[in-house]
């Protein structure tokens, strides 16, 4: 590293804590609306969205 570099400090590893009333399961599970199984697939939409489909039952949504 050349020496007229200056030393940059590390920033935080992570932002603010979220409200206590979201929790990680809240933030990240998606369930079928079909069966209710968690065993969920996220794939590319016919026209570039996004859609999701069921592994347990084959329901899919978007």
């Amino acid at each position: 590293m050349p020496a007229s570099r200056e030393h940059v400090p590390d920033l935080p590893l992570a932002g603010p804590p979220l409200p206590e009333s979201v929790t990680y399961d809240d933030r990240s599970r998606l369930d079928c609306p079909s069966c209710g199984s968690s065993y969920v697939a996220q794939m590319l939409g016919d026209n570039g969205g996004v859609s999701y489909v069921c592994t347990a039952c084959g329901h899919s949504w978007s």
